[in-house]
C-alpha cells in the first residue's frame, strides 16, 4: 500500500516499451482492414482499467492514513500527467481521476488538501522572512515589493489548481475552488491580525509589507480571472 508508484511506473514502462511494436506491427494490420482502432491507445486503455481496479481495492485500506493517502494521490497525479503528455492518452477514456472523484475518496482528498495547506500557511507566516521580499535587493525585479508570504501563498493556490484541474467534472473542480476561497479568506484574516498590531506605525516596514502583500494578491487574482 505504501508503494503505488511500483505498479504505476510498471504500467508506464509497458506502454512505452510496447508502443513501437503496436505502431509498426499491429496498427498496419488494423489500417489495412479499414479499422479506426488505434492499437497503442487500446493497449494503454486496457492497462489503465487494471490500475482502476487496483486503486478501487487499495483506497479503502488507506483512506484514513494521511501519509499513505497523500502519497497515493501525489503518485496518481504524476502518473496521469505522464500518461497524457508523453503517451497521448485520450481524455474520453476512463482515468484515475474518476476514482479520485468518487465521493468518499474525494471528500478525503479535500480534507487532507486543506489540512496540509493550513499547515503550510502556518509555517510561511511564522517565518522571520514572512514579510520580507526575497528580491528586495533587485530593484527591476521587485517593483511591487512582494513579501515572501504573499508569493508563497499564491504559489500554494497555483499548485492546488494544478492538482485538481484534470478532474472530470466541473462540480468537483468547483469544490476545490471553494477550498481555495476559504484559504484566501483565512489568509486575509491572518494578515488583518498582523496589521492590527502595526496600526501605530502605519508607515513602518511591516505595515507597508502587508499592504504590498494585499496589492499583489489582488493583482494576481485579477490576472487569473480569465482562467475558467
Amino acid at each position: 500500500l505504501n508503494k503505488p508508484e511500483w505498479y504505476l511506473t510498471q504500467v508506464l514502462m509497458w506502454i512505452g516499451n510496447q508502443s513501437k511494436f503496436f505502431d509498426d506491427k499491429i496498427q498496419p494490420i488494423l489500417n489495412k482492414a479499414g479499422s479506426s482502432v488505434n492499437a497503442g491507445l487500446e493497449f494503454s486503455h486496457a492497462l489503465v482499467m487494471l490500475i482502476l481496479e487496483k486503486l478501487a481495492a487499495d483506497i479503502p485500506c488507506l483512506l484514513y492514513d494521511d501519509t499513505l493517502f497523500c502519497h497515493l494521490v501525489d503518485e496518481v497525479l504524476l502518473f496521469e500527467r505522464e500518461l497524457y503528455s508523453v503517451h497521448g492518452y485520450l481524455s474520453s477514456f476512463p482515468s484515475c481521476m474518476h476514482i479520485l472523484s468518487e465521493e468518499s475518496c474525494f471528500q478525503r482528498w479535500l480534507t487532507v488538501e486543506k489540512k496540509f495547506a493550513l499547515q503550510k500557511m502556518d509555517s510561511m507566516l511564522s517565518s522571520e522572512a514572512a514579510l520580507i521580499s526575497q528580491y528586495k535587493d533587485i530593484t527591476d525585479v521587485d517593483e511591487m515589493k512582494v513579501p515572501d508570504c504573499a508569493e508563497t501563498f499564491m504559489t500554494l493556490l497555483l499548485v492546488i489548481t494544478d492538482r485538481y484541474k484534470n478532474l472530470p467534472t466541473a462540480s468537483r473542480k468547483l469544490q476545490f475552488l471553494g477550498l481555495q476561497k476559504e484559504l484566501v479568506d483565512d489568509f486575509k484574516i491572518r494578515l488583518i491580525q498582523v496589521m492590527k498590531e502595526e496600526t501605530r506605525a502605519s508607515l513602518g516596514f511591516r505595515y507597508c509589507a502587508i499592504v504590498n502583500a494585499v496589492n499583489y494578491i489582488a493583482t494576481v487574482l485579477a490576472d487569473w480571472a480569465d482562467n475558467v
